[in-house]
Formats: structure tokens, C-alpha cells, sequence
């Protein structure tokens, strides 16, 4: 990689970690709360106990020593979902978790298929906006900025707008197009409330004002 691409990585890495609220993730406790407790176990009063005993499974790859997951295992964990329960929230959720690990181990080509197959037919509305918000970090650290920016255009529900404007806005910095990321920063501001919207949203805009002072 060359050392665009490594730090381009290396943000990819830190927005996945900072990035919670409806985007959550890391680990067991992430995953959980993005798939929230009550919507978790409705989910499993209506499928199968097979799919709920892997996606268990899956989850505990993450209680290992040193807290990072058994790749292998993540991937032949998954990929049991996919062949048994295709296309269901418990399989996507599963691949949300394998694209992860392999943006962990620098491996966004294939962190990139595991989330465009969740974009192409999402299992309900909520999974389809994590996994497009996520492609599109993944595209940006390949140096496809243009190409990110274009799967966030649109609207969003309520619950991602602020999440996916200051994605934008991000988007739109590297590219040097600094009025329409301010733009975009403050629309994800307007949807946070006062005491959400005074972290690394402020310092962003602040940021843009000091260049353009």
C-alpha cells in the first residue's frame, strides 16, 4: 500500500471505532447494541434456533484474550449463515461483522463485497443505511472518494441523517470542496441535538472556518 492508502486505512479504522449511535461496532457489546436487545430477541422468537445459535457463536469470536476475532472462524461462521439463512437480518448482521475483520486485516476488497451484497438487498431499511454508510468509508480509503459519495446521495431517515451528512462532509474535504462539506456538516449538526453536536462535529466545522479565515 502506499502511504495514501495506509492512512486513508488508518481513518477508515478510527471512524468504524468512533462511529456509534446507529453505526456501533466492535465486539461482541457493539453488535448487540446495534442490533439492540428488544429487536434481538423478537428476531429470535421468529426464526429459526439454528440462526440464532450461529449468530451466538459469531458474537463470542470476539472473547478471545486479546479481544480481537478468529478470522477463520468469523468466516466459515458466516458464511453457515449465508448458505442456511440467506438474506435474513441475522446472515447480514453476520456479514457486517466478517466486512470488519477485514478492514481490521487491511483487506477492503473484501470487506467492499461483503457490503455491497447488504446495499444490493438489504434485510429491512436500518441494515441497508449501516451497510451503505460503512461501503462507503471502505471506497474512500480505496481512493474512491467520488464513487462514495455517490451512495450517499439521497435522503436518509431521521435516525442516519447526522451520521451520514458528516460522512459526507468528510468525503467532501478530501476532495477539497470545502463550501459543500461545510454544507454538509451542518445539516448533521441540525439533526443532533445541542449536546450531541458539540464533539468532533464542532471541531470539524471549526476547522473549516480557521481555513477559510
Amino acid at each position: 500500500m502506499s502511504s495514501t492508502e495506509d492512512e486513508n486505512l488508518a481513518d477508515l479504522k478510527d471512524w468504524w471505532t468512533r462511529n456509534g449511535k446507529p453505526l456501533v461496532t466492535g465486539g461482541l457489546l457493539a453488535l448487540v447494541i446495534v442490533f439492540g436487545w428488544q429487536a434481538f430477541h423478537k428476531y429470535q422468537s421468529n426464526q429459526s434456533q439454528g440462526a440464532s445459535i450461529l449468530y451466538q457463536q459469531l458474537l463470542e469470536t470476539t472473547l478471545t484474550p486479546d479481544g480481537k476475532p478468529d478470522a477463520a472462524r468469523v468466516s466459515d461462521l458466516a458464511g453457515k449463515l449465508n448458505s442456511e439463512f440467506g438474506g435474513s437480518a441475522y446472515a447480514q448482521y453476520g456479514s457486517l461483522f466478517v466486512a470488519k475483520v477485514a478492514v481490521d486485516s487491511g483487506k477492503l476488497d473484501d470487506a467492499a463485497t461483503e457490503l455491497k451484497a447488504i446495499v444490493a438487498k438489504p434485510a429491512n431499511p436500518a441494515l441497508g443505511e449501516i451497510a451503505r454508510q460503512r461501503l462507503a468509508q471502505v471506497l474512500a480509503a480505496q481512493s474512491k472518494v467520488d464513487e462514495a459519495l455517490k451512495l450517499l446521495e439521497g435522503d436518509a431517515d431521521k435516525a442516519f441523517l447526522a451520521t451520514r451528512e458528516e460522512l459526507k462532509g468528510d468525503l467532501l474535504v478530501q476532495l477539497g470542496r470545502t463550501d459543500e462539506a461545510n454544507a454538509a456538516y451542518q445539516k448533521a449538526k441540525a439533526a443532533l441535538s445541542d449536546e450531541a453536536a458539540v464533539g468532533g462535529l464542532q471541531i470539524k466545522l471549526d476547522d473549516l472556518a480557521k481555513g477559510d479565515a
